[in-house]
C-alpha cells in the first residue's frame, strides 16, 4: 500500500505486515542540496512516503532531504543519506502508530 496523502492512517503493524514488497529494486534520483546535486538511491516505496511526508509539511522533497541531512551530519558515524532519510521515514511511521 503506497503512502498518499490524504489517504487512510498507517500504524506501524500495517506497514510491517501489510505493505507489499517494492516490485523493483532502488531508483536514483538527484536532488539539490545547498546548491548541489545529491544522488539519491531509495525504493519506491520510500520515494513515495518521502514525497507525502514533504506534502504533508508543506515543503519540496530537496526541503525535507536537506533537513534530514543536516540531522544526518551531526550523528557521530553519520549514516549515508538514503540510509538516513530510510531510518527518518521508519520513525515517522512508527511515531503516528
Amino acid at each position: 500500500m503506497p503512502f498518499t496523502p490524504g489517504g487512510p492512517s498507517l500504524r506501524w503493524g500495517d506497514v510491517a505486515m501489510k505493505a507489499p514488497l517494492p516490485s523493483s529494486g532502488p531508483v536514483k534520483r538527484s536532488i539539490m542540496i545547498a546548491g548541489h546535486a545529491t544522488s539519491i538511491s531509495l525504493e519506491p516505496v520510500f520515494w513515495e512516503a518521502l514525497k507525502a511526508e514533504a506534502e504533508a509539511e508543506g515543503v519540496p522533497v530537496s526541503a525535507l532531504v536537506a533537513r534530514i541531512d543536516a540531522a544526518r551530519v551531526e550523528e557521530r558515524d553519520a549514516p549515508n543519506l538514503g540510509s538516513a532519510i530510510r531510518t527518518w521515514l521508519f520513525l515517522r511511521a512508527k511515531s503516528h502508530g
